[in-house]
């Protein structure tokens, strides 16, 4: 039986071909295998198994007895998993350059960039201790770690954000990118690998904050929903230049708030107050306020008609 179509299907590909033919930039046609979106997503939860042990995808308790055999699963599975992305990003950014090296030389890097991050989990787990623990002391909310790990998006985001900055730093293209764009998703954080964050940081609620790839954040920082840490208009070939600001230990930022600049500056124990708009260094120990108009409230006259039917 024949399927009726509104027109034929042969022209609507042949379109598309013409199309893929015409408009580059957007094709990915080659040899090469891209990374898979979803495979960093899983390979994500493998890391976060490791962060985090007993908290996701455990279909059963996890005690003493049985937690060898679950990290030495999740270890297996992240790094299996990690070098075959890895070594398809490196290899593709290597074609882009038109620097086709050999095979076995690119999955060598990628087994070595890979058991570098697992092997610093460890450390990543001070750190988002920390972190956690910063939470827990700044929000009255929170009444405990776990709560704040199973159901704080904050946390979630800080942690993806740590493990995909040892990647950055390892100069491994694409797949830091897309562990951060996979966490703003999932909880509307958007943190650039790149960005160079202290000890003990605090997102509270967490929605629409932006921080940049230059950015450099001091310890004990505390931002709230809405914070954007971006850059003024810059020109492309300025990418290698700072083009986000830098906060300094102890600074809070209330929601709303923007602040820009690679050369902008907000001294250590510094409040910027909901939805200021800041181009330039705030000295420490300051408070900016955003102070609107005082509003004014207009009671309109209470007219009652009665209406007969």
């Amino acid at each position: 039986m024949r399927m009726a179509f509104p027109e034929p299907v042969h022209d609507i590909v042949q379109s598309l071909l013409d199309s893929y033919r015409m408009v580059g930039g957007i094709n990915h046609l080659d040899e090469t295998r891209l990374p898979s979106m979803e495979s960093v997503d899983n390979l994500l939860s493998d890391l976060k198994s490791l962060v985090f042990p007993g908290f996701y995808k455990t279909l059963q308790v996890v005690d003493e007895a049985t937690l060898p055999y679950a990290t030495a699963e999740h270890v297996f599975r992240a790094a299996k998993g990690l070098i075959r992305e890895v070594q398809r990003a490196l290899w593709y950014s290597r074609c882009q350059e038109g620097k086709k090296s050999p095979e076995v030389e690119v999955k060598e890097q990628a087994q070595t960039v890979v058991f570098q991050l697992l092997k610093a989990i460890p450390g990543v787990r001070l750190q988002i201790q920390e972190d956690v623990q910063a939470m827990l002391d700044g929000d009255p909310a929170a009444k405990s770690s776990a709560e704040i790990v199973l159901a704080y998006p904050g946390i979630e985001a800080v942690l993806v954000y740590r493990l995909a900055h040892i990647l950055y730093q390892s100069q491994v293209p694409l797949i830091p990118r897309m562990m951060s764009e996979l966490i703003h998703r999932k909880t509307g954080i958007d943190i650039h690998p790149g960005a160079q964050i202290g000890r003990r940081f605090y997102i509270d609620h967490g929605t629409g904050i932006v921080i940049g790839e230059t950015c450099i954040i001091g310890d004990n920082v505390k931002l709230y929903q809405g914070v954007t840490l971006g850059a003024l208009s810059v020109k492309k070939n300025e990418q290698a230049k700072k083009r986000h600001p830098t906060l300094e230990d102890s600074v809070t930022i209330y929601a709303g708030a923007t602040i820009l600049g690679g050369d902008t500056i907000i001294g250590n124990h510094s409040t910027i107050g909901g939805n200021c708009w800041v181009t330039s260094s705030v000295p420490p120990y300051s408070i900016l306020q955003n102070r609107p108009q005082d509003p004014i409230i207009l009671q309109r006259d209470l007219v009652i008609t009665d209406y007969q039917i």
